[in-house]
């Protein structure tokens, strides 16, 4: 799969033991298979790993971990919870902007998050693909393992980062951090089935720019 994606040099040479896994071959054979059978793959190819290419390992500040793309055509471009331009926020992230004008009165109304990606928001899916209108099709095909690489990877090389877990799935998935090296800000998914259940009022983003003003390091501008 790493001969057919372009992916940055700070995540290629860390990630160059795990593309060689026989999973990982394994993954990109469903895949070719997938799309040579005529089925729509979400995000497209050259953005499986945009969340990568967008959040170069060093520049890494904070790490949302979402669940798979969105399998709506025209939505996905490989960032958790991020649609297009021009696309209306989904309802998830509609909850997410009604928590981030509360804590800090910004309103958006743009669902294309890459502008908080390049600020070093790491807008990571446990699984990176799936097939147009069948949500949580790519599960158990290997991603999940890469993955986990990637937060096993940030938890051990680097320092002082904001893990945000949103619901059970996140919740899981960061388990094994380092809450001595790392801060973790846990809430239940921002979906309308569990958002006032206590994910309104978590106040992350206030505490996200808190953190980072503690380490003289630049807030993340969350206004679009």
């Amino acid at each position: 799969m790493q001969r057919d994606i372009k992916l940055s040099d700070s995540w290629k040479t860390r990630l160059a033991e795990e593309f060689a896994q026989p999973y990982m071959a394994e993954l990109r054979a469903f895949l070719k298979a997938e799309m040579a059978a005529g089925k729509a793959i979400f995000p497209k190819p050259g953005e499986w790993f945009n969340a990568l290419n967008s959040t170069p390992f060093e520049a890494v500040k904070v790490v949302v971990l979402g669940q798979d793309p969105y399998p709506t055509p025209g939505h996905a471009h490989g960032l958790c919870f991020s649609v297009q331009p021009d696309v209306k926020p989904p309802k998830s992230l509609v909850n997410i902007y009604k928590e981030l004008q509360d804590d800090i009165g910004i309103n958006n109304s743009s669902g294309y998050l890459q502008p908080w990606a390049t600020q070093g928001v790491l807008l990571l899916n446990n699984v990176l693909t799936v097939e147009s209108g069948q949500p949580a099709s790519h599960a158990g095909r290997g991603w999940e393992r890469f993955t986990d690489r990637i937060v096993q990877l940030l938890n051990d090389e680097r320092d002082n980062l904001v893990f945000i877990l949103w619901g059970s799935h996140a919740q899981k998935k960061g388990a094994s951090i380092d809450t001595n090296k790392h801060l973790i800000l846990k809430s239940p998914h921002p979906s309308p089935l569990s958002a006032y259940r206590g994910f309104f009022g978590s106040k992350p983003f206030s505490q996200i720019n808190a953190h980072l003003q503690q380490l003289d390091q630049n807030e993340i501008n969350w206004q679009l």
